[in-house]
């Protein structure tokens, strides 16, 4: 059973979010918003905050910045999950994926499907690993927000989460890169 080790020391991590959306500013984002207020919540360090356009290139662009930035810990995207034309950022973001968390997807649709029924089947949230960083990609309504992080980063990203938790494992992300062309050593 899941648990809280209150011997464990908390320890905050650097949370990147970025909306996509073309038609959201700074002002209007709730979903946004409704993250960068939790993960402050949490005791976590909202690293940045931006948005940008529907856009594979510049969805790419910017998470790979992030990915590579050392002040950046993991990365939630809010925005674009969805079937219609414009929702490019799985599209975007999968490919670049080192390894790819099914398990996120499943789980947040049953959180999902459990308040708002089978409509959680159009939603494609998505999670994987770019350069040692955690990426979650989540729809862009405050509802999804409040549901992937109330039902599953919450306590994923809290060192003290037991039996395991995303923190824990993050030094050990980019062990691949460690172990060069020659395999391991």
């Amino acid at each position: 059973m899941a648990t809280t080790e209150a011997k464990r020391a908390f320890i905050p991590i650097r949370i990147a979010v970025l909306t996509v959306s073309d038609t959201r500013t700074l002002a209007d984002d709730k979903s946004g918003q409704t993250l960068a207020d939790r993960i402050a919540d949490a005791g976590h360090i909202l690293a940045d905050r931006a948005i940008v356009t529907d856009d594979r290139e510049r969805i790419r662009e910017k998470v790979l910045a992030w990915s590579k930035d050392e002040s950046v810990d993991v990365v939630i995207t809010t925005g674009g999950t969805g079937f219609t034309g414009r929702d490019v950022t799985p599209e975007a973001l999968e490919p670049i994926f080192e390894k790819r968390m099914d398990g996120f997807s499943e789980v947040f649709h049953r959180i999902s499907f459990d308040k708002i029924g089978t409509s959680t089947i159009q939603s494609r949230a998505t999670g994987g690993v770019v350069n040692a960083t955690f990426v979650f990609v989540l729809p862009g309504s405050p509802g999804a927000c409040r549901d992937a992080w109330d039902g599953i980063l919450k306590a994923q990203l809290d060192y003290r989460h037991m039996p395991c938790n995303f923190v824990e494992i993050m030094p050990r992300l980019d062990e691949h890169l460690k172990r060069g062309a020659s395999g391991p050593s």
